[in-house]
């Protein structure tokens, strides 16, 4: 059995327009939300076996703190710039059917468009939008990540920073 959290990244900052994409960090809302979501995975004793996230200014920040909250060294967090520039779910699947196949849990930091159709294609469920800091977990009856397919995942769950927003509070 393989599980799978897919984590876009958090909010980003675009205070500096002339700021490369690739070098945005977070935002004040990201700063807050990140650090809430990895307390949310770790009260439940969520921890991967591998975080592997694009190297992206802010999904490298996102990764290192929900890396801090669940307990999970930020030196064995892999960067990879193919994430940053997956532009189709066939992309990051390949990059998925890479992973050591010793890590039987995995957190995957990633980028909007892809990585909601990404989730949606490989639970074969429509999701609109994965929203920022939001993670999508699914297992899969698998003993090996090659093995990952399209349509084979099973959603664990989808949470996101404001389904626990207090109505009238941003």
């Amino acid at each position: 059995m393989k599980t799978l959290y897919l984590i876009r990244h958090a909010k980003s900052s675009w205070s500096n327009p002339h700021l490369a994409d690739f070098d945005r960090g977070l935002n004040n809302r990201g700063k807050r939300d990140a650090p809430f979501m990895g307390t949310r995975l770790a009260k439940y004793g969520i921890r991967p076996d591998c975080i592997l996230a694009s190297s992206a200014k802010r999904a490298r920040k996102t990764a290192k703190i929900i890396a801090d909250k669940v307990g999970y060294p930020r030196k064995k967090i892999e960067f990879d710039e193919d994430i940053y520039h997956a532009h189709s779910v066939k992309e990051l699947l390949e990059i998925l059917k890479k992973v050591p196949d010793k890590n039987g849990s995995l957190f995957l930091v990633g980028h909007n468009h892809t990585i909601t159709e990404f989730a949606g294609r490989l639970i074969d469920r429509t999701i609109h939008n994965i929203p920022t800091t939001g993670i999508v977990a699914m297992t899969f009856p698998v003993k090996r990540w090659s093995r990952v397919a399209f349509g084979k995942g099973k959603l664990k769950f989808f949470d996101y920073p404001k389904k626990h927003a207090v109505k009238g509070k941003k």
